[in-house]
């Protein structure tokens, strides 16, 4: 299609060298050919053009003093990307990697799995390139007071609400609270994914992977199957890992790998959950010492890692949780999957899947669950956690973790009735990225040219 083929060129002329949002605006925009090519008013209103651009863009410097007395300096951002529906909201992301086009390509995706949430919230991301490993608490307190320094005057809990990301968990939103509170005088909901001892929600730290599990079992339950008995792989070894593994268990499957950036863990008998959060939220470790206590497992160093994928996916599994970054599953990891039995994909990361192996699980058709809606659990839980602050209540986490899964059942109705509704009812990129531009575009529509 034209339209969208000019659009991409004019985002490469415009946005250069940003390759991993060119392939998250390429991904929506090829499987929005039927809602554009009927319905007139999104082109005449300019809709995509003004859609793949950002609201606003802020980048800044973070300078700040190490341990030894050095100045360093790393580099800032919050992509303000669409508030047609409400607030921005979406993470803060500290990890070396972190670009603007990473960063363009997540807040992008987090306009849609928003509006998928059916809460009143739009879209947006930021983070730094920041490494928190190996940094004392004092480095990471002195980063994020300086980050917020910044940031402060940009954000606010009727304006735009951040949380964590990779990175950032409630330590570093604790950081940054207590300075944006010092600079502003504010005590308001202003973060998400802050400590229970200060605003924060029940069952956030675990919504993302129980969020992502919940989508799982609502795309079985709609073939009447269900996880129960189940052999699952997981990638990752963070939040989103380890409680979509916690509620795998839950649901009677039987989770058997993890991994992390040194190598994949194999424990044929199903991951020790209690060992796993030992290492990773206790102790901090890399995943090789599970072997210790279970001398069972088996470990694969990243180095023996086949040269076109990820070992996590050349294992026998039946269902599949990408929940580590983007672009973790190669072609030939989807082609392996399928060939070995796997019948769902629900991925908790966000792209973790490139363009050709989301191709090769739509022309299987296998579930597949796109990860705008299938990890939207962490984002829709962060509003849960703003509605608390707002009318100063705390629920219980039965009361949370209830609301997590009606929303999470809905954002699979909503993305399964759409691509029903377009002809094509396994696909749930279509129906997904369909279903959450429609609301955006409507509401841009009838909010003016602004």
């Amino acid at each position: 299609m034209t339209y969208i083929h000019d659009t991409i060129v004019r985002l490469q002329k415009t946005s250069p060298a940003q390759a991993e949002f060119y392939q998250a605006v390429e991904e929506v925009l090829d499987s929005l050919q039927p809602i554009l090519e009927t319905s007139e008013q999104y082109k005449r209103h300019a809709i995509i053009e003004r859609m793949v651009e950002p609201e606003r863009q802020i980048m800044f410097r973070v300078p700040w003093v190490d341990d030894q007395g050095n100045v360093q300096v790393n580099k800032g951002y919050r992509i303000e990307f669409n508030s047609a529906l409400g607030p921005y909201k979406g993470g803060l992301r500290f990890h070396p990697s972190v670009n603007a086009g990473i960063i363009k390509f997540l807040g992008f995706e987090q306009i849609f799995k928003n509006a998928l949430t059916g809460l009143p919230i739009g879209g947006g991301k930021g983070g730094a390139n920041f490494d928190p490993k190996g940094k004392s608490d004092g480095e990471i307190m002195r980063f994020c007071q300086s980050f917020i320094n910044e940031l402060y005057r940009h954000i606010g809990p009727t304006t735009d609400v951040p949380a964590g990301d990779i990175g950032v968990g409630a330590r570093e939103i604790g950081y940054m609270f207590g300075q944006y509170k010092r600079l502003t005088g504010n005590y308001d909901g202003v973060f998400t994914g802050k400590s229970l001892l200060w605003g924060g929600s029940l069952v956030r730290k675990e919504a993302t992977g129980y969020g992502c599990v919940y989508f799982a079992e609502y795309m079985l339950e709609s073939k009447g199957d269900t996880l129960a008995g189940k052999t699952c792989l997981v990638s990752g070894a963070g939040n989103v890992a380890i409680y979509t593994i916690e509620k795998l268990y839950q649901l009677g499957a039987r989770p058997v790998t993890c991994s992390d950036s040194s190598g994949t863990l194999y424990h044929e008998a199903g991951i020790n959950l209690d060992t796993l959060k030992q290492l990773k939220e206790v102790r901090k470790v890399r995943l090789n010492e599970y072997l210790v206590v279970h001398p069972d497992a088996k470990f694969i160093p990243v180095e023996d890692y086949p040269a076109d994928g990820n070992a996590v996916w050349r294992i026998s599994g039946q269902l599949a949780f990408p929940c580590a970054t983007q672009n973790e599953l190669s072609e030939a990891d989807a082609k392996t999957l399928v060939a070995n039995g796997c019948i769902a994909v629900s991925e908790g990361a966000n792209m973790p899947s490139t363009q050709d192996a989301v191709e090769v699980f739509l022309d299987a058709r296998i579930h597949y669950g796109p990860g705008k809606a299938a990890n939207a659990g962490g984002v829709a839980t962060s509003q849960l956690e703003m509605a608390q602050n707002a009318s100063m209540q705390r629920w219980s986490f039965e009361e949370v973790d209830e609301k997590l899964k009606v929303i999470m059942k809905n954002i699979f109705l909503s993305a399964s009735s759409t691509a029903a509704e377009f002809g094509e009812p396994h696909n749930l990129v279509l129906g997904a990225n369909i279903a959450g531009f429609r609301k955006v575009a409507d509401a841009m529509i009838e909010q003016g040219v602004v």
